[in-house]
């Protein structure tokens, strides 16, 4: 059987670590022997250093602790930062053969946040090729499967995270999201993801720091632990000027709230996109739940009107400015999705990108207007269950064809187009076992009050507490 401190909650760990319950090293070595057992079959961290050096790590950090020196919330819990995100002494590849033997010489500020919170850093988790699209597989690392069912997909791009987090391989993880990628694989493994209002968690270094819609976030097994990591990854910082001023730690406080009259707006297909049947039959199982939580709950929708367009538009506009240079010198190393992709931003001119500008002005009113009403949203977060792991992208849901590799994530990328807090928690799991979240949308800034309902609806079905078989074996 696993250690039962590779499913602790992080925040419970990190407690105990400092009050000396047990030492990082007992914590670090559970830990090494769950990846050791797990990580062969899902794929999950990559990068990894050697056991000699990761138990080097946390015999420092109990040390420190002998010393009685001030340490972080984080001391002494192992990580594995994202594959996006530049961490001094690990590759960066990005997923991409290009950048396979990239050594960063800087870290990134969540990188640099989460050292100095006192995380142990051991590897990196996989991504997809740039991040892009939800489906973690590349030319580095391979593909990162479902605990769940190896067969299927974790989703992504955070897919080796949230893979690693319900395999018990780490205690809490970091996170992107661009169009779905702190949710999407949350839904896909039975945990958490917050995608955090834009602006709540700075992001540097970055090419294009006044775009928005890309937001770096917490993940974990519980609310309570994405809540506990958030206060760690908030806050302004001058590398980031979109990043705007805020109190973190309100977020390591409780989360209790009395929800009675809160009105919720329930749209699981956010006005008619197709869903998988089992998907549907999940979320309209939980209805009941949030009207047990004392809520108003309404069938209601929010006119994402253009929300396609705005996003997809700047998406590839984004991809373009990033990644344009390549194409020349390194197509035949990108996947096509890739190329397809930047060169459509290539084309984006000015007239569209303004147009797109100016609409998504409009839908972000829009929002605003419609959550005066309606303090929340609950729809879906993927429109499908994990979908086989050998495919690249589903080509279709509920008989309605897929026309690129991004489509069947709009009920993700529809609301990062509102900038609005977003978090997916876990729902139930189909006849065949795999698991279905929830998302659950809040106003601009008010993650706290996401993290509330999230928190409470959590509590009221314990959904997230069924482990994968391979992790119990």
């Amino acid at each position: 059987m696993p250690s039962d401190l590779c499913f602790m909650s992080g925040r419970e760990l990190a407690h105990r670590i400092r009050a000396r319950h047990f030492s990082a090293r007992e914590v670090m070595a559970a830990h090494l022997d769950q990846i050791a057992r797990i990580n062969p079959t899902i794929n999950a961290i990559v990068s990894m250093l050697d056991e000699e050096a990761c138990l080097a790590l946390a015999d420092q950090a109990d040390r420190r602790l002998d010393a009685r020196e001030e340490v972080g919330p984080l001391h002494g819990l192992p990580m594995a930062f994202k594959d996006l995100e530049a961490a001094v002494g690990f590759p960066c590849t990005s997923g991409s053969p290009i950048f396979a033997s990239f050594m960063p010489a800087e870290d990134t500020v969540l990188v640099e946040r989460l050292r100095r919170a006192g995380v142990l850093p051991i590897g990196k988790t996989n991504v997809p090729e740039f991040g892009m699209g939800s489906h973690t597989y590349n030319r580095v690392y391979g593909t990162t499967r479902n605990p769940y069912d190896p067969t299927r997909t974790a989703g992504g791009s955070s897919g080796g995270a949230a893979a690693a987090l319900a395999a018990g391989l780490l205690p809490l993880a970091d996170g992107s999201d661009l169009g779905g990628s702190l949710r999407n694989p949350a839904n896909f493994n039975n945990v958490v993801g917050l995608r955090p209002t834009v602006g709540l968690v700075p992001v540097a270094p970055s090419s294009l720091p006044f775009v928005g819609f890309a937001v770096k976030g917490p993940m974990g097994r519980s609310v309570a632990d994405v809540a506990f990591l958030l206060s760690v990854m908030a806050g302004a910082d001058p590398r980031d000027p979109g990043c705007y001023p805020s109190t973190p730690s309100v977020y390591a406080e409780g989360l209790a709230r009395n929800l009675r009259g809160v009105r919720v707006a329930w749209c699981p297909d956010l006005g008619g996109l197709p869903l998988d049947r089992s998907v549907r039959a999940i979320l309209e199982s939980q209805h009941r739940t949030f009207e047990d939580l004392g809520c108003i709950v309404e069938e209601a929708c929010p006119d994402l009107t253009d929300a396609d367009e705005v996003f997809l538009t700047i998406r590839k506009w984004r991809s373009w400015v990033a990644l344009g240079p390549l194409l020349d010198s390194c197509r035949d190393r990108m996947k096509p999705e890739a190329v397809s992709e930047i060169e459509a931003g290539a084309g984006v001119s000015g007239a569209a990108l303004g147009r797109a500008m100016v609409r998504h002005g409009e839908l972000l009113d829009r929002m605003r207007r419609f959550q005066e009403r309606y303090e929340f949203i609950a729809c879906a977060t993927n429109q499908m269950p994990p979908f086989a792991a050998t495919i690249d992208w589903p080509r279709e849901i509920d008989g309605v064809r897929m026309g690129h590799y991004v489509e069947w994530m709009k009920s993700a990328y529809w609301i990062s187009a509102t900038f609005s807090p977003a978090i997916s928690v876990p729902a139930g799991f189909t006849d065949e076992g795999l698991p279905v979240g929830i998302q659950i949308v809040g106003r601009y800034r008010d993650d706290l009050g996401v993290l509330q309902i999230a928190g409470a609806f959590e509590a009221a079905t314990g959904i997230g507490t069924r482990r994968p078989p391979l992790a119990r074996l």
